[in-house]
């Protein structure tokens, strides 16, 4: 019976020197010591079923001599040792000297903290009932190049990148004001009726 070279990476099959094996075409699984190698198309498919490649096949390959193997593997670099995984030992026992040693007086218990009691007036409501959060981003609610072309076409003016900035805190304040007159009203929609009208 022929010596063997490797096992079967999926039926764990012996795989004979000088005999024909299979061998996946992804670089990744023919490592030199990381080698999966198969002794049948079946075995290398239910091998790709399990790592899911996208782009693979079998290769036909033959297994080396028992003298190649053997050159191969002197030409390996040697692994470096590995971090011992053993437990620390655990403490010696103390000694009769220690275990003679008077223990410490108990500290004395420390006593807790007088509670305090903060009497103050609660803080105002929300006119209409609302809360307006402060965590708001102060984007730009204008669209500049509407803001640009409106002024130019009224006046042949040209407008600042600065008046959207002024013109965005002027909307959240309407916007502001819409919110509490809905509140007022207890409704979850702010209407166009809530909106203050411009003045002219």
């Amino acid at each position: 019976m022929a010596e063997t070279w490797l096992k079967c990476s999926a039926c764990r099959s012996d795989i004979a020197f000088s005999s024909k094996y299979f061998q996946c075409s992804v670089s990744t699984c023919n490592r030199a010591r990381m080698r999966l190698v198969f002794c049948s198309v079946p075995c290398w498919d239910s091998h790709v079923a399990t790592l899911r490649h996208r782009d693979a096949w079998a290769e036909d390959k033959i297994a080396p001599t028992k003298a190649a193997w053997e050159r191969e593997m002197a030409d390996l670099p040697a692994e470096p040792p590995r971090p011992s995984t053993a437990p620390p030992r655990p403490a010696p026992p103390p000694t009769a000297a220690v275990a003679v040693r008077a223990a410490p007086a108990p500290a004395a218990p420390a006593q807790a903290a007088p509670t305090r009691r903060i009497v103050g007036e609660a803080p105002p409501a929300t006119p209409g009932g609302v809360e307006l959060s402060d965590a708001v981003e102060r984007d730009i609610l204008i669209v500049v190049s509407k803001l640009k072309k409106y002024i130019k076409d009224r006046s042949g003016m040209n407008c600042s990148d600065a008046v959207a900035e002024i013109l965005s805190d002027h909307v959240r304040a309407l916007c502001d004001d819409a919110i509490r007159t809905a509140g007022r009203d207890e409704r979850k929609t702010v209407l166009d009726r809530d909106v203050p009208r411009p003045r002219r």
